[in-house]
């Protein structure tokens, strides 16, 4: 049986010329990007190629790209160490009730630490209302975080509107990027983007290397410590195969790719609709991430559909790959006003550009049989 695999929310496959352009850098460019001799220096310039790929991608300047481990590391040094320099100036945070982990558990974090931090609600699409958060916004306020596109419901804010407010009241503004970046138009300038994570691993680059861009002048300290790598707030030696990599995928990235995964997509909404007693959690539309779906199933538990898809050969999910494994409800997806019996019946399906039109044809075929076969089991007076 072949593997369908639609979960490229929690991961994407690595393109193989990703692959090809990392492997020199395992075992004959394999110098520390810190040392002096050739190796060292072949290594160093590399990154810094890197560097501009990356940076010219979100009309930023080089020196404003900080390498990471990863999105993680990136959320916690871009809230974490903006709120401890600037807490002269004021100790309030204002992020949403649809963030990923990584930033509302530093939130969480810095309110042990006397921060205090307002978490904005959303309407029934999971969009930010920019009234609100204006209003939410005190003269202690030192930074907004908002996620870019969400990755369960594929919800993408409106930047320039968000970075708008920021700006007219001069907090920073922060956003999780790692669903959205290469799949939709970032330019830190035209939005007000003061500090943007990015990853490698959701658009077909490897796991384990991100960045955080920092916009020049930013107040912000390093949240480790050790020696002078990457402008002396990211120490340790830097993953140079990783950000080739990362690189090499945002090279291979363009809106040919959008355009056909948006196809997809389409057809996979389109299709599972027809399904009884079913409702897409999320806008429609290009306000939504090209490769994201998410549905509500009446009467059925989420993880029963996906137990049964992976055994036909599909694998998705039922929310985020950070609480997968939680058996609670989705607090994104109570955020935009579903219940728990709806949000616990809820699956995610993402598509990436190695998706094919045959693979969703399958999908579309087996999945109506799943959910008919549950809801005559279900406890829960599915039809």
């Amino acid at each position: 049986m072949k593997e369908i695999y639609l979960d490229n929310g929690a991961t994407t496959k690595v393109d193989p010329e990703v692959i090809k352009a990392m492997m020199p850098y395992f075992d004959e460019e394999y110098g520390n990007a810190s040392s002096a001799h050739t190796l060292g220096v072949n290594a160093k310039n590399a990154i810094d190629e890197a560097r501009e790929i990356i940076a010219k991608s979100i009309n930023a300047k080089p020196e404003e790209i900080i390498f990471t481990s990863g999105g993680t590391e990136s959320d916690n040094l871009a809230i974490q160490e903006i709120a401890y320099p600037n807490r002269n100036k004021g100790n309030h945070i204002i992020t949403t009730k649809i963030e990923h982990k990584a930033v509302l558990n530093t939130c969480k974090f810095l309110e042990k630490d006397n921060f205090k931090v307002t978490y904005l609600d959303v309407d029934k699409e999971g969009f930010v209302d920019p009234k609100a958060l204006e209003e939410a916004i005190t003269d202690k306020t030192i930074l907004v975080s908002i996620i870019h596109g969400n990755s369960e419901t594929g919800t993408i804010q409106n930047l320039e509107e968000l970075g708008s407010v920021c700006k007219k009241h001069d907090v920073y503004f922060h956003i999780d990027a790692c669903q959205s970046y290469t799949k939709t138009s970032i330019d830190v300038e035209k939005q007000n983007l003061d500090l943007v994570t990015i990853c490698g691993h959701k658009i077909h680059g490897p796991k384990g290397v991100g960045a955080l861009y920092i916009r020049k002048g930013t107040n912000i300290h390093p949240l480790m410590h050790g020696g002078d790598h990457e402008f002396k707030l990211r120490p340790g030696t830097e993953n140079t195969p990783g950000i080739i990599g990362f690189a090499e995928a945002v090279k291979l990235a363009n809106n040919e790719h959008v355009e056909y995964i948006t196809k997809l997509r389409d057809k996979l909404i389109d299709g599972i609709l027809k399904i009884p007693d079913v409702k897409l959690n999320g806008p429609k539309g290009n306000k939504r991430l090209c490769n994201n779906t998410n549905f509500a199933f009446k009467g059925i538990e989420g993880e029963a559909i996906v137990g049964r898809l992976d055994v036909k050969g599909v694998c998705c999910s039922t929310g985020s790959a950070c609480s997968e494994k939680s058996l609670e409800p989705s607090e994104v997806l109570k955020a935009i006003g579903l219940g728990d019996e709806e949000a616990n019946g809820s699956i995610r399906l993402t598509l990436s550009r190695f998706s094919t039109e045959e693979e969703i044809d399958y999908v579309l075929k087996v999945l109506p049989e799943v959910v008919k076969t549950l809801r005559k089991i279900s406890p829960f007076g599915g039809k």
